[in-house]
């Protein structure tokens, strides 16, 4: 109930008024039964856009980090995703990807979509970056159809450590569905999964028209912090000494 209230009375009305998305190929999203809608991940203001646009109710695989953030904000941002129904996944650890594909396959076995980032994070860069196989495993044993879906605009509008977003337009496309029967009981088969995949991630390239980088985009951010060393301690005082000595 809380779900539509949000979709339709709360966020859905402000986000087309200030955002105005343009919507292109909602008619590849199927009216009912499973499938997977499968998208780039620029912004963290996608969890709202994409959902409040379809007809249909959305759950989506979200990192458990959202529900377990410290103090009030914490609180408010946990409550937030368990209301509309967003399920928490570890993303450490292949049990942790195991157990996200367990969840993933309940929704799909209701006849329900499921959401899905196959890139795993969001993008730091604007970037489209390598997807991880959950997506392929869970379309191929559920012998479900995977949409493909390109957000255009929100990392413009939100780019990471941004709280607010600038209020601008964006276009959210949805291609048409991928049919992977012919690789049904291949689910365990390494060459067969990332086929997959790279098919899923190549149809959203071909709508979002992204630049790719084929490596995974959490190791290529942990990677430059690494290269980046430690933030500097107390940037602030270090300035104002600065400008004492001047």
């Amino acid at each position: 109930m809380f779900y539509y209230v949000l979709k339709y009375v709360v966020i859905g009305p402000l986000l087309r008024l200030f955002f105005r998305p343009r919507i292109e190929g909602l008619e590849h999203v199927p009216e009912d039964g499973a499938a997977i809608i499968a998208g780039n991940h620029l912004s963290f203001s996608d969890h709202f856009l994409m959902p409040a646009m379809l007809g249909r109710r959305i759950t989506f695989l979200a990192k458990a980090e959202y529900f377990t953030g410290p103090g009030l904000k914490g609180r408010l941002t946990a409550a937030f995703f368990h209301s509309i129904g967003q399920i928490p996944v570890d993303r450490s650890g292949k049990e942790a990807g195991q157990a996200a594909i367990r969840e993933g396959l309940k929704v799909l076995g209701r006849g329900e979509l499921l959401g899905i980032y196959p890139e795993g994070t969001r993008s730091h860069d604007g970037r489209l970056y390598k997807g991880k196989v959950g997506v392929a495993v869970m379309a191929i044993k559920a012998q479900v159809p995977v949409v493909p879906c390109a957000m255009v605009g929100t990392f413009e509008i939100q780019p990471p450590g941004q709280t607010i977003p600038r209020i601008k337009r964006v276009t959210i496309r949805f291609g048409e569905p991928l049919d992977f029967s012919r690789y049904a009981g291949l689910e365990n088969q390494k060459a067969a999964v990332r086929a997959v995949t790279d098919e899923i991630m190549y149809a959203i390239l071909g709508l979002s028209g992204q630049e790719y980088v084929d490596e995974y985009a959490a190791k290529v951010k942990a990677a430059q912090a690494e290269q980046a060393g430690p933030p500097e301690k107390f940037p602030k005082l270090r300035r104002r000494r600065r400008i004492r000595a001047r």
